[in-house]
This record gives structure tokens, sequence and C-alpha cells, in this order.
């Protein structure tokens, strides 16, 4: 499997709480790129708190449609240290030695395995270089306050860009694999 990191991020770096700011510029354009996207996906991996997050509002959501069915009915995998039974539909617990259940994961066949929000792991990730594909939803808006997607904690990462979409409320994806040198 292909792990994807896909993230809502403002101009400034923020990603906390996207459903705060980020519904302003959600169209249907953006609807139908996020649906494509969970298509091409045959599992979710998330830490505790975009797990808790996402189990608190997708079982329950009015009108999600196709989205909701699979994101409600889809593998999920949880990384947490502290969580002790995951209780969403389809839900795993991941725990022990993550980086190594985690490329046993991605050794599986499949399609993409899809890591959204959950900066702890993705740091963590991107410091192992076990992320394949960077998807960022690059939001044009400021925030000036909030948690940062990107700790200073891994030193430098390149990255090369490979694709780039503009959507008309004026988000833009942007899609990044590790540099190889």
């Amino acid at each position: 499997m292909r792990l994807v990191a896909t993230e809502y991020i403002s101009l400034d770096g923020v990603f906390e709480e996207p459903g705060h700011w980020s519904g302003p510029f959600f169209n249907d354009e953006a609807g139908q790129f996020k649906w494509a996207e969970l298509k091409a996906t045959d599992a979710l991996l998330l830490g505790r708190k975009t797990y808790e997050g996402f189990a608190a509002a997708w079982p329950t959501m009015p009108g999600t449609g196709e989205f909701g069915e699979k994101m409600n009915s889809i593998t999920k995998y949880v990384v947490s240290s502290t969580l002790d039974k995951p209780e969403w539909t389809g839900s795993k617990l991941i725990k022990g030695d993550v980086i190594a259940e985690i490329q046993k994961l991605k050794r599986q066949p499949g399609r993409d395995l899809l890591l959204s929000g959950s900066a702890q792991l993705f740091n963590a990730l991107m410091q192992e270089n076990l992320i394949d594909l960077y998807r960022f939803m690059l939001h044009p808006i400021v925030l000036g306050k909030g948690r940062r997607l990107f700790s200073n904690e891994e030193g430098r990462t390149v990255l090369d860009l490979t694709e780039t979409k503009r959507f008309g409320a004026g988000i833009v994806i942007l899609e990044y694999t590790p540099h190889e040198d």
C-alpha cells in the first residue's frame, strides 16, 4: 500500500480544527476531489485525537451519502498508546512498535493507506521517510494562531512537487513525493 498523507492547511501552516475555518472554501469541486481520494483508499491511518473526532462525527452525521458510507465501513488503523478499544466500525488498534506495524501495512497489496490530521503521527512517519505522497489542501486563509502541522524536530526534509490543482474557491492542492538523491 502507498502511504498518502492528506492535510488541510492554512497559508501560515495551521492544520488544527479545519472544520472551524475550511468551510467557506469547500465547494463541489473540493468535495469531488475528496471523494476521488477516498475511493482510491483501502484504509485510513489515524492518530488517537483525529480518530476520536472522526468517530464522534461520521457515524451520526446526516446526509453524507456514499462518502459517509465509505468512511463508516472502511478499515481504520488507529495509533494510540492510551486507547483500549476503538468502537467505530472497522477500527483496528496499533500499539507497540508503530513504525514496524506501519511498515507491515505498507508491504500489503492494495490501494492507498490514507493518513489525515494526526500531526504527531505525521511528523514521526515523515522522520522515518514512510510517507509516499504528501497531499496538502492549501486554503487561502491566514489564521495567525493554532497548531502548525510541521514540528521542528525532524530537521530538513526535501520534497519534490509532483502535482498542483487549483479550485475556484481558492484551495490549491499541492502533491509532493520524498526527494530521491
